[in-house]
């Protein structure tokens, strides 16, 4: 059993080393169900070798609506068998089965080329934390960290020894979570952010394919932008005249986007991993104020519009910030049909 992170390659092999084997085969089985039969050709003492993470990730769709801070994995078994047939029926020859027992878990994770082939969740020992801690700690209870405003809760998720992903809730005037399922101390440092509100909370699926709270403690600036095409028409009457309150080029086929630009605020440099996560993650949301109505708040979908970030560091740059563009993840004008 292992948590496998599906956003990176995830090999399964084997050796057909029975009889005469013409014919290799992966069953797929996902959440429980058969999902796929790949079936390809083999010889005698030839390599089985199946890539499963694409596929797999398929089933994962991770959602997010401001409160269900769940565990949104899937349980994978995968199954090589060699057949004597060339389509995959019959006896099978030989049987290998991944894990031997149990199932694997599949998390929405990566790997980094450093960290190898086949890689697992967290990268390291467990139960832990799953987001980045800093990596120059010595002591375990001086390792992880979160920042948040003041009277502010919220969720921080964890992996415990079979596998399994969890979030633990902290209250609004909470300074650690100790005693916890990760078995480690996390250590909340509450930042005073009211000179420009509240502060805005980003979202996002990290590394470890859990969702990470990641706060953006200064001002934000909102900007509409549209694009559109134009046309000339004729506004002549059959008389020849025109009427001047007529349009003579007109728009149409009109759309527009929302782009927000935050300001994080003070971060510890090793946070900056934090920011490289948010940068590579295919899924964000951002917490705001509700346009319509100020006394709530609502969460929406958006995209990472920059494609590049500079690590800062206390030698370049003294005081760690870092400034993000996010774009509505969908047309300002409903277009939905």
């Amino acid at each position: 059993m292992a948590a496998i992170a599906l956003r990176s390659p995830q090999y399964r092999s084997a050796v057909s080393d029975t009889g005469n084997p013409a014919s290799a085969k992966l069953q797929l089985t996902i959440n429980g169900t058969l999902e796929y039969t790949l079936v390809k050709s083999t010889t005698l003492n030839n390599k089985m070798l199946w890539e499963i993470a694409e596929l797999c990730r398929d089933y994962l769709n991770i959602t997010f609506n401001g409160t269900n801070y769940t565990a949104q994995t899937i349980t994978i078994v995968s199954v090589l068998t060699s057949h004597a047939s060339t389509d995959g029926s019959g006896t099978a020859l030989t049987t290998d089965t991944f894990p031997s027992s149990g199932t694997d878990i599949g998390y929405d994770a990566y790997g980094t080329f450093m960290e190898g082939s086949n890689p697992t969740v967290p990268f390291g020992s467990r139960p832990t934390w799953l987001l980045s801690g800093d990596p120059n700690s010595k002591i375990a209870s001086n390792e992880y960290y979160i920042y948040v405003p003041n009277n502010t809760s919220g969720s921080v998720p964890y992996i415990i020894a079979n596998e399994t992903m969890g979030y633990e809730s902290y209250g609004t005037t909470a300074l650690d979570i100790v005693g916890s399922p990760a078995g480690v101390k996390m250590n909340i440092t509450r930042v005073d952010c009211t000179k420009y509100g509240d502060g805005h909370k980003i979202t996002f699926v990290n590394k470890f394919g859990a969702l990470q709270d990641l706060w953006f403690f200064l001002k934000i600036v909102n900007t509409t932008t549209k694009k559109q095409e134009r046309f000339q028409r004729s506004i002549l009457t059959g008389s020849g005249a025109y009427d001047v309150n007529d349009h003579m080029k007109t728009d149409f086929n009109t759309v527009a986007n929302q782009t927000m630009t935050l300001s994080s605020g003070y971060y510890p440099e090793w946070a900056s991993q934090w920011f490289e996560q948010l940068l590579l993650s295919e899924q964000v949301w951002l917490t705001r104020t509700d346009p319509f109505d100020g006394s709530n708040s609502e969460t929406v979908p958006v995209n990472v519009i920059k494609n590049s970030m500079v690590q800062k560091t206390s030698v370049n740059n003294k005081l760690i910030d870092y400034t993000f563009e996010f774009q509505m993840a969908a047309d300002y004008i409903n277009n939905v049909r």
